[in-house]
C-alpha cells in the first residue's frame, strides 16, 4: 500500500513520522497556547514554531515532487503546507514555478525587489524597517507577504486574483478570530510562533547561497553576463549544516542544510540527502558552513545584509564565513 502512496520505497515511514509530527505538533502547538499555565504556553509556542518550520520544509519537499508518486498528490500536499504556515495566499503552483526558476536559473529569482522599494520609499519607512530589522523583528518578510497580497489589487492584470487573495484573507481572519475568542493571549502567542519559524527560514536561507539576485515578475530570463553552469553552482551553493559531528540534528531543519547535497540531485528526498552528502563530499569542508559559526556574522550584518548590494564574499580558511552578509527576502514561500 505505502509503495503505491510514495514515490520512493524507503519513503514510508520517515514521511508518515515526519507528516504526522508536522500536523499533529501544530494541532498540540495550538492547544498548549490555550492553557492557562505559562510553561506549557512556551512549550507551545515551541512547539507551534516548529511544526511551521516543517510545514515549509515539506512544502519544499512537495514542490520538487519528492513525496508522493504522482504530481496531483504533491499538489494537494503543498497545498496544504501552504495553508498551515500561511503562504497560502499564492497558489501552491506559483510557489513551485518560482522555486523552480531558482534551480534552473541558478539565481535568487525574487518577485519584489524591496531594496529599490526602500530605497525610494519615504525616509520614515525605509528607517522604520531598518529599526525592525535591528530589532531581530523580520520585516523585510513582512513586506514580501504583503506584496503577495496586494498585487492583484494594484496591477489590473492580475485581478482575477482578487477573489482568491479576499477569500483566503477571509479563512485566516475567521480562524484567527476563533483563536482570539477560546483565549486572547492565543493570538499574541501565535505570532511570537511565527516570528521565531520566519526567522529560522530566514536565518537558513540567508547563507545557502552567493548567486545573484534578480526581480522578475512574470517571464524574463536572467542576464548572460556570466557562466551559470554546474561548477557555479556548486560553487555558490554552501551547505550550512545545523552539526556536522552530530548528523542527526538536521533533522530540526528537515536537512535541508545539506543545500549542496539538495543542488545536485534536487529529486532527492530529504532523508537521503545525508547519506548523498556523504557519498558526494566525503570530508570535503570548503562548502560547509557549520551554523555556530554563522550566528555572530547574523547579528553583526543583520541591519547591512538588508540594503546591501551583495550578500558579501566567503573566503578560504579560518573565519571564511566573516565577511558573508547573507541574503535577505529570498524565501521560497513568497511568489506571485
Amino acid at each position: 500500500m505505502a509503495s503505491t502512496i510514495f514515490r520512493y520505497d524507503d519513503s514510508a515511514a520517515p514521511n508518515a513520522l515526519a507528516l504526522g509530527y508536522t500536523v499533529l505538533g501544530y494541532i498540540a502547538g495550538l492547544a498548549l497556547l490555550l492553557a492557562d499555565a505559562w510553561w506549557l504556553n512556551a512549550v507551545g509556542v515551541l512547539l507551534l514554531a516548529h511544526a511551521l518550520t516543517y510545514s515549509a520544509y515539506f512544502l519544499h519537499e512537495f514542490a520538487h515532487g519528492t513525496i508522493f508518486r504522482t504530481n496531483a498528490a504533491n499538489q494537494r500536499g503543498g497545498t496544504a503546507m501552504s495553508w498551515i504556515n500561511g503562504s497560502c495566499y499564492a497558489p501552491f503552483a506559483d510557489l513551485r514555478r518560482k522555486h523552480m526558476r531558482h534551480h534552473i536559473d541558478r539565481a535568487d529569482v525574487i518577485t519584489f525587489d524591496y531594496k529599490r522599494f526602500l530605497r525610494t520609499a519615504p525616509a520614515w519607512m525605509r528607517t522604520l524597517v531598518v529599526a525592525l530589522e535591528w530589532a531581530y523583528i523580520p520585516a523585510v518578510e513582512f513586506l514580501m507577504r504583503a506584496y503577495v497580497m496586494l498585487l492583484p489589487f494594484i496591477e489590473p492584470q492580475r485581478a482575477a486574483g482578487r477573489k482568491r487573495i479576499l477569500a483566503v484573507l477571509a479563512a485566516r481572519l475567521a480562524f484567527f478570530a476563533a483563536l482570539a475568542w477560546a483565549a486572547p493571549k492565543a493570538v499574541l502567542l501565535y505570532f511570537v510562533a511565527y516570528l521565531l519559524f520566519i526567522t529560522v527560514l530566514r536565518f537558513a536561507d540567508a547563507y545557502q547561497h552567493t548567486y545573484d539576485a534578480f526581480a522578475i515578475l512574470t517571464g524574463g530570463s536572467i542576464p548572460g553576463d556570466k557562466v551559470r553552469d554546474h561548477d557555479y553552482e556548486q560553487h555558490n551553493t554552501y551547505s550550512n549544516l545545523v552539526s556536522v559531528r552530530h548528523p542527526w540534528f538536521n533533522l530540526l531543519l528537515l536537512n535541508f542544510s545539506y543545500h549542496n547535497a539538495h543542488h545536485e540531485k534536487p529529486t532527492a528526498p530529504w532523508h537521503r540527502l545525508p547519506a548523498l552528502h556523504r557519498e558526494l563530499y566525503a570530508d570535503e569542508d570548503t562548502q560547509v558552513l557549520p551554523m555556530i559559526t554563522l550566528l555572530r556574522g547574523f547579528h553583526r550584518h543583520r541591519v547591512k545584509r538588508v540594503l546591501s548590494d551583495d550578500y558579501g564574499v566567503v573566503k578560504a580558511g579560518a573565519g571564511k564565513a566573516e565577511g558573508f552578509y547573507g541574503a535577505v527576502g529570498v524565501s521560497f514561500l513568497t511568489a506571485v
